[in-house]
């Protein structure tokens, strides 16, 4: 029996890692119309458990745990911490069409299965003679991991997308202060960037059109921007474009100051990274090539000095 049970342990988590395993390597996303469209040209009439089976198993099984999660984490979330969860997917730009609830709900289950991984490995260390209250313990430990690694991950997503974002800028405001040049309005010129440039910032664009579309007001639509970027240079352009609508400037003009600044800053910021190499260089050499270096020159004198020592 004793024989038996790390054998039971080492089996369940590998079984955990396998779920894990599933889940991060899912197939890629399919346009849900399209989906849908040739879902209904094809099938024919079935029962809802045959269409429920159809879904793949990862949606089977952990979404509605994951929803039955997100409902009581909701409820126990205070107002500032849903608040602050909704503006950072907002920067990463709502992967996956996450929401609060969701997003929580991903939480708890990333918890979950560190806790159960943490705790069947440090499990067997108990079985093989340690206190058994070290894989409770350790389970803990994992709960906590699992809990905070997704927020790494979209840390990581927003800082990616704002990226995207800063070196898009150039070419957009480029495009966009010649379309202006050509005669075009300034949603029109804003429809042109939006159909030429693919990207996150092509995306907010699309996305402010739309709402200036439905009657929102372009200013508004603008902010928006800012509040889902936090980019500085989109920022400050933003605000020009917002304050020469207010005073009744020229939007060329407006637009070509703008550009000029831009890249100026982008010149400032290759500069930047050019003085910083230097610096970023030296660890790599003193940790990896001197040391190298210091074998390949000193080690056959140190086995000389050692032969000389030994014979004498």
């Amino acid at each position: 029996m004793d024989n038996i049970l790390p054998i039971v342990i080492a089996a369940v988590a590998a079984g955990a890692i396998l779920l894990i395993v599933l889940g991060l390597g899912g197939s890629a996303p399919v346009d849900p119309v399209q989906a849908r469209l040739t879902q209904l040209g094809t099938m024919q009439a079935k029962n809802l458990e045959e269409l429920e089976l159809q879904a793949p198993f990862i949606e089977r099984t952990l979404r509605p745990l994951a929803a039955g999660l997100s409902g009581r984490m909701s409820r126990v979330a205070s107002t500032s911490f849903t608040e602050k969860t909704e503006k950072r997917l907002a920067l990463a730009g709502n992967p996956g069409d996450l929401r609060t609830s969701d997003w929580l709900g991903i939480k708890a289950i990333s918890a979950i299965i560190f806790a159960i991984l943490f705790f069947f490995l440090f499990a067997i260390v108990g079985v093989l003679g340690f206190p058994f209250l070290i894989g409770a313990g350790f389970g803990i430990i994992g709960a906590l991991l699992g809990y905070t690694i997704p927020e790494f991950w979209l840390g990581g997503r927003v800082k990616k997308r704002q990226k995207a974002i800063l070196l898009m800028i150039p070419d957009a405001l480029d495009l966009l202060t010649i379309s202006v040049r050509a005669g075009l309005g300034f949603d029109a010129a804003l429809a042109k960037v939006v159909e030429k440039l693919q990207g996150p910032l092509s995306d907010e664009f699309r996305r402010a059109l739309a709402e200036v579309r439905v009657g929102k007001a372009r200013r508004d639509a603008l902010r928006d921007i800012v509040a889902r970027t936090e980019v500085a240079p989109l920022t400050n352009f933003i605000g020009a474009i917002i304050q020469a609508e207010q005073l009744g400037v020229s939007i060329s003009k407006v637009l070509q100051v703008q550009s000029e600044q831009l890249r100026i800053e982008r010149r400032q910021r290759a500069e930047e990274m050019a003085a910083k190499a230097p610096i970023k260089m030296l660890f790599p050499l003193v940790g990896c090539i001197f040391p190298s270096l210091f074998i390949v020159i000193l080690g056959p004198a140190i086995i000389l000095i050692m032969v000389n020592l030994a014979g004498v």
